[in-house]
């Protein structure tokens, strides 16, 4: 392939990427090919003769126009996905144009000294320990992953056992505890680490999801050996906040390690109006967030901090010989578990310096006030219940007939929604009931959006009064 060849590649490719975006806003956000006529367009069979570049680009981009949901459009609620910012696409491009290994400075000062900055940065903008340990992974999974391995590898050495050298065969029991509402991320990340997800008792949570601190008391005393504690800023399904000051306390008083799975409402710690939310999250060992939810950065980003970088850096790194380290730079793959990995910081770092702290703080503050307006919208119809206290981003809701089981209502709601096209949300069970689960942390969401995507709902909910699809008479 000539230089000029490329070049036209690489220009079709951009502008069916400038296409997409032009139109992502007004199209139905749900995908509307199957997965029959998805496999038809791109699959069959791999020929010896390979296909010209600029057909395989085109046969993509056509797939992607009804093969694709609009999770970068305004009115996509679904999970808490929040698109990407202009700039963080445009730097993620760069990204794949330069193609960096990040694992270590030699193989790219530029990641590195990027990485260095937007850690910085984040600290600062978190009020988090300017001496924390900080690394980007693929997503809040891997993060937890990385600062539960910390976490292992602290609470075992103060007992005198070396986890890495000698694996966990032997070792003192860790116990360890987290919150009943605990994102399944963090269950997956203590089976990873040889743990034992069934080995980790669960702290009761009140109405809204929150770690109620005096069970968490109770149980902390009832072990004296090493010990982990797992609480959350930002339920999933509520927005809801573990008492994280109370909680801290508590575990510093028994010599516990606290990590917080922080995904989205980490970034609550922006806003003066939010941030008593997340107080005390400063005093945690360790906390999990993603870049590609608040942030508004491209999959795949997720990033961990870690109060111990030292514990971080001997749970994650091992020395080769061919790799020979610059004690006055930062090689990245001593905070996470990969080798070979790509550039995630240089989006955040994009996001951060196109916004600064006001504009990030906004984009929080903005996706909040457009979540309590969806429930005032929705609440003000009397078949609709708001289940949760809308004090961050998320919405929770039930719909209630009186003549039909409401689970089953509930579901054809959602199931309107999603058929309809104006929105996508998806659906959840809190305590035992079927709910509407709205998560808004799109930038481009405006609130105009919001009353759109609340008529459709309404609609939605006035149509599945009507058919009943699928529910039976009590």
């Amino acid at each position: 392939m000539t230089c000029d060849d490329r070049n036209a590649l690489l220009a079709r490719a951009a502008q069916h990427g400038q296409a997409y975006l032009a139109t992502v806003a007004g199209r139905p956000v749900a995908a509307s090919a199957t997965s029959e006529e998805l496999r038809n367009a791109l699959g069959g069979t791999l020929g010896t003769a390979g296909t010209e570049a600029v057909a395989v680009i085109d046969a993509l981009a056509a797939a992607a126009e009804r093969g694709t949901l609009a999770s970068q459009g305004p009115r996509y609620f679904g999970f808490v996905i929040g698109g990407s910012l202009p700039v963080a696409t445009a730097a993620d491009w760069l990204v794949s144009s330069w193609d960096q290994n990040s694992a270590v400075y030699a193989m790219s000062p530029l990641v590195s000294v990027v990485e260095d900055i937007t850690a910085g940065w984040m600290r600062d903008l978190l009020g988090l320990p300017d001496h924390g340990g900080v690394g980007f992974v693929t997503g809040c999974q891997m993060a937890s992953f990385t600062a539960l391995a910390a976490a292992r590898h602290d609470v075992l050495r103060r007992a005198g056992w070396d986890a890495e050298a000698d694996g966990l065969t032997g070792a003192p029991a860790i116990d360890l505890l987290v919150s009943e509402e605990s994102h399944y991320t963090i269950t997956m990340a203590l089976r990873l680490l040889g743990l034992g997800a069934g080995r980790a008792r669960r702290v009761p949570t009140d109405a809204q999801g929150r770690m109620l601190a005096p069970e968490l008391a109770r149980m902390l005393g009832e072990s004296t050996g090493p010990c982990i504690v797992c609480a959350q800023a930002g339920n999933v399904n509520t927005g809801a906040f573990d008492p994280i000051e109370e909680i801290s306390t508590l575990c510093r008083a028994r010599g516990a390690w606290l990590h917080v799975d922080g995904a989205f409402g980490l970034w609550a710690r922006t806003s003066p109006s939010l941030a008593p939310l997340a107080a005390g999250i400063q005093r945690a060992d360790s906390i999990a967030t993603d870049g590609h939810k608040w942030l508004n950065v491209p999959y795949d980003c997720g990033i961990v901090f870690c109060a111990h970088p030292e514990a971080q850096r001997a749970a994650m790194s091992l020395a080769a010989a061919y790799i020979v380290a610059d004690a006055q730079e930062r090689d990245p793959h001593e905070f996470v578990p990969e080798e070979s990995r790509r550039a995630r910081a240089v989006p955040v770092y994009a996001v951060l310096r196109s916004l600064g702290h006001a504009g990030l703080r906004a984009l929080v503050e903005r996706n909040c006030s457009h979540a309590r307006r969806m429930a005032e919208r929705l609440g003000a119809d009397p078949a609709v219940r708001i289940l949760n206290d809308v004090v961050l981003n998320q919405v929770l809701v039930r719909f209630e007939d009186p003549h039909w089981d409401a689970d089953a209502f509930t579901r054809a709601v959602i199931a309107g929604v999603q058929q309809e096209g104006t929105c996508w949300l998806g659906g959840t069970v809190w305590h035992g009931m079927a709910a509407m689960r709205i998560s808004i942390s799109n930038w481009s969401t405006t609130a105009q959006d919001i009353d759109r995507s609340a008529d459709a709902i309404l609609d939605a909910l006035r149509g599945a009064s009507r058919s009943r699809p699928g529910c039976a008479r009590r």
